[in-house]
């Protein structure tokens, strides 16, 4: 009877995830290369508008990391048209929200105002591509925010360089090899003349994507976003052509020491394809099965039943170029690192070796479902995914197709992909240790 219960409740959520969960949108590009995409919801008297630019921490110079993080604050300081410091309480005195954030691979502004002010939300973004006012004090004004930022939640928090560490060591070519913040003597060096180039380069329409979802009209819309962004002339088209990285065939073994921790950690990290690659999706739902909730493998075995961590995980980092794989735990009172990562082996060997159960397998078909609705869930969240689909995926209908990849892949396919890439050769082993006197 459960199982038959079991059962019933997937086949219901799937025909709920069928029916109620495509997104319906109308997208196409302006003469000036900037691409556009529409979603009419009517349902509540709010809109999204936002803007993605195909620009993060790997469009970079070397010795000048952190731009496109710095930028994310920087074209907040004010335009032409919005006087330095008057962006956010125009916004709030609107009734609106905004924020934005900054990836290794792009960059996302939005606001979400009352539905009533959609025109305001076009202009602020339109000003911000085509007057932003990129000066000495906005500069020195942002640059001891990012300074604070970095010391908040990098410097002074535990395990803040962890991912710092991976990335040093699993790309040696690619520019993933440094972080997003970027380091701070970087952002010291740079002339005005380098954050106005930059801006030139990259904040163009035809790096672009423009997202207005939610409560419009869009006849009226369409108009507007004519009459506001039209005018932005084409900016130089942007190539790239990072190195490629050579395959890990031997395992690296490193360590790094963080004054903020007492606790250690062990990490084991793999480098992995593509996020659009399929075999990314796969890696998803592996590292689902693997540390997803209390009943997952993983925190079963090494927290409730052995003691021997008090906290362990994998997560599918994916980006556009590569994805990073990793599995991680920390240890509970003398338990060695060594014996930690041994354990975690052991049940990815099983994963290699066997086939994950039936049961298992449905629980993982129903808790992407679960995300797939959530992620759908907001309008906010609509727009990000449309932009991101569009921008990063080239294929915006992957809103409403996602989940058939899911789906789709069976538990023969998650065997073949762990054997691919989640082999000790192939591999990053960081011991991630308190700080002591000696190492500082």
């Amino acid at each position: 009877m459960k199982k038959s219960l079991f059962s019933l409740a997937a086949l219901v959520l799937a025909g709920f995830t069928a029916n109620a969960q495509e997104v319906k949108y109308e997208e196409y590009d302006l003469d000036n290369g900037m691409h556009v995409i529409l979603h009419q919801d009517n349902s509540a008297p709010v809109v999204t508008t936002s803007v993605m630019y195909h620009v993060g921490a790997k469009d970079e110079n070397p010795e000048r990391t952190g731009f496109a993080h710095f930028f994310e604050h920087l074209l907040f300081e004010g335009t032409e048209n919005i006087p330095r410091g008057d962006w956010f309480k125009i916004v709030s005195s609107n009734g609106g929200s905004n924020n934005a954030n900054t990836t290794d691979d792009r960059t996302y502004y939005y606001e979400v105002f009352p539905s009533n002010q959609v025109e305001l939300g076009l202009w602020m973004e339109s000003e911000r591509l085509m007057h932003p006012v990129i000066n000495q004090i906005g500069v020195d004004t942002q640059n001891e925010v990012v300074k604070e930022e970095k010391r908040l939640r990098v410097d002074n928090s535990p395990y803040g360089k962890f991912f710092e560490n991976v990335k040093k060591h699993m790309f040696k070519k690619h520019p993933y090899r440094w972080t997003t913040i970027g380091e701070m003597e970087h952002l010291d060096a740079a002339t005005l003349e380098e954050f106005q180039a930059f801006n030139k380069k990259f904040y163009v329409p035809n790096n672009a994507v423009l997202v207005v979802a939610g409560d419009i009209d869009v006849p009226q819309v369409k108009k507007m976003i004519n009459d506001y962004f039209g005018p932005i002339p084409r900016g130089e088209e942007i190539t790239r052509n990072f190195p490629k990285e050579d395959p890990i065939t031997e395992q690296i073994n490193a360590k790094a020491y963080d004054a903020n921790i007492q606790i250690p950690a062990v990490v084991a990290a793999y480098r992995t394809p593509s996020m659009k690659d399929r075999d990314a999706y796969v890696l998803d739902m592996l590292s689902t099965y693997l540390s997803s909730g209390k009943s997952s493998v993983l925190y079963k075995k090494l927290v409730d039943e052995k003691k021997m961590a008090l906290q362990v995980g994998a997560f599918n980092n994916s980006q556009e170029d590569y994805g990073t794989y990793i599995l991680f735990g920390l240890p509970l009172g003398d338990v060695k690192l060594s014996d930690l990562i041994k354990e975690i082996d052991e049940e990815i060997v099983k994963v290699q070796n066997e086939l994950i159960s039936e049961r298992d397998y449905q629980k993982l078909q129903n808790q992407f479902e679960n995300q797939f609705v959530n992620s759908n869930s907001s309008i906010s969240g609509i727009a990000n995914s449309l932009a991101r689909y569009y921008m990063l995926y080239g294929d915006t209908d992957l809103i409403n197709s996602e989940i058939e990849i899911y789906r789709s892949i069976t538990r023969e396919e998650m065997q073949e992909v762990a054997r691919k890439y989640l082999n000790p050769n192939q591999r990053l082993v960081l011991e991630y240790l308190p700080e002591e006197k000696d190492n500082k």
